[in-house]
């Protein structure tokens, strides 16, 4: 009788405390809620008075320009065939991080990493002296095929892919390690080479770290500035990418920089907000 008695009542106590803990759950605390709203803040009101800021009585004008236009192609074409040689190279070294079993995979790691803390002037300082007419490759490249990087529109995308690819690579990397090795061994128990299993197996099963990483590899390198400006310079029609428009634009006119600000941030804006399944689905 007494065990009867008690039943109901532990119902109850374990409902009150589910009750509970989802009030609770539901609450932030204070001393988290202000930082998280500053932050959210720090964020949104620089873009938001870029949007006040706007010429809107002359923005048609300005946004139909040849000059806008000019910047904004060769920005996406360079920023596609940066990421496009960053997926060429960048997959098979998340791969060899990750399933390679290299020794001392943690030193490669790290400079694979470095582009990312790396100030991007420093990076086309680099790409100079290495890629240059006189660099240690490039004036082989000049002296035997005829082939100059800098100021070029190639140029460009060397800039961007070599401050871009680390994005692509962690994210690959990353996936790589979650993935459940037990079904490419399963495929190598059954006969497939170890191509097909990369391709037919492994491949799709790290397909969201690859949309993560390609995303954030395009928008690194769509907006790269400093490594550009140092190793392409800026010459429109050519290297001159909307970053660098908006730069020299500061100088002349602020309203034409607004105006290519906004279409950056129109462009990065659609592109994750249309891929912001899959990119988050890969970052988990």
């Amino acid at each position: 009788m007494g065990q009867g008695q008690s039943s109901p009542e532990r119902s109850g106590l374990r409902r009150a405390v589910t009750r509970r803990s989802r009030s609770t759950n539901g609450r932030l605390p204070l001393v988290l809620l202000l930082p998280a709203l500053l932050g959210l803040a720090f964020l949104l009101v620089p873009l938001v008075g870029l949007l006040i800021k706007a010429p809107w009585s002359t923005l048609p004008g300005r946004l139909f320009s040849a000059d806008v236009w000019q910047a904004l192609r060769l920005s996406l074409v360079c920023a596609t065939a940066a990421t496009a040689l960053c997926l060429l190279l960048g997959v098979p070294l998340a791969w060899l991080l990750a399933r390679g079993g290299l020794p001392g995979r943690s030193v490669i790691r790290a400079f694979v990493t470095v582009p990312l803390v790396l100030p991007p002037v420093v990076g086309g300082v680099a790409l100079l002296l290495v890629l240059g007419r006189r660099g240690l490759v490039g004036q082989h490249l000049d002296t035997w095929f005829g082939i100059s990087l800098p100021f070029t529109t190639a140029g460009v995308i060397v800039a961007e892919a070599f401050v871009a690819m680390p994005f692509l690579v962690i994210s690959v990397e990353g996936a790589l390690r979650a993935a459940d090795p037990r079904y490419e061994e399963a495929a190598a128990t059954l006969g497939a080479g170890r191509w097909l299993t990369f391709r037919r197996v492994t491949l799709p099963s790290i397909a969201p770290g690859v949309v993560a990483g390609t995303v954030l590899c395009w928008a690194r390198a769509l907006g790269e500035f400093g490594a550009t400006i140092t190793f392409a310079g800026n010459f429109p029609g050519r290297t001159t990418t909307m970053p660098l428009a908006v730069y020299l634009a500061l100088e002349t006119d602020p309203d034409v920089a607004v105006v290519l600000s906004l279409v950056l941030l129109l462009v990065s804006v659609v592109v994750l907000a249309s891929l912001r399944e899959r990119w988050i689905g890969g970052l988990r």
